[in-house]
């Protein structure tokens, strides 16, 4: 093995591990978060729970709130993932976007405590997320719509569409409404945005 190898080997080993502890953080802090909302992540109870240095969770996440944009992320790398094994069926744009938003309802509210603390952390945070652009790119994904060469209006409409999903999703975190109920209107926003996809 020449130097050169051992080197590249090495850094292989040290990005795996540093992928690896990366995720036991998010891990650790989806499940600090979903038994006690936002508040229940404590950077040092987080970094305790991770096993990792209280330096270096701040090495990876320099504020409490760019770790809660990575659970976000990681949710979303989730419903991805779910769309890749069963895509949606619907025979229409507006149907299909349905589906992808009520399957992301069902997965977040199987942890009522984490949707709630991903979604105001989504609306309260001044931390730029990529959310709305990865949603938007899932749904113009299951709708036939190129989300990087589609309209600019394509891409407004989407996103409308994942924001009144974000609105639905605080109805049912308050209790003022059920799957069903978001389902409903859902489909009227969808069928009324998504009328000429």
């Amino acid at each position: 093995m020449t130097a050169e190898s051992a080197a590249a080997s090495h850094q292989g080993v040290r990005s795996r591990s540093q992928y690896q502890r990366r995720r036991r953080i998010v891990q650790a802090a989806a499940a600090l978060a979903s038994r006690g909302g936002v508040e229940a992540m404590q950077m040092r109870t987080v970094a305790e729970r991770a096993g990792v240095a209280l330096g270096t969770l701040y090495r990876y996440f320099p504020s409490k709130m760019d770790l809660v944009v990575a659970v976000v992320s990681e949710e979303m790398d989730t419903l991805e993932g779910s769309l890749d094994r069963r895509p949606p069926r619907s025979a229409t744009a507006a149907g299909r976007a349905v589906e992808v938003l009520m399957r992301a309802t069902r997965g977040l509210m199987r942890e009522p405590e984490l949707a709630d603390a991903l979604i105001r952390s989504l609306l309260l945070s001044d931390v730029k997320t990529d959310f709305g652009d990865r949603m938007a790119g899932l749904l113009a994904r299951v709708t036939a719509t190129d989300a990087e060469g589609g309209t600019d209006e394509s891409r407004v409409l989407l996103r409308s569409l994942s924001s009144v999903w974000v609105m639905e999703m605080l109805e049912i975190l308050r209790g003022h409404t059920t799957n069903d109920e978001i389902q409903a209107r859902l489909e009227i926003a969808a069928a009324r945005l998504l009328a000429d996809f």
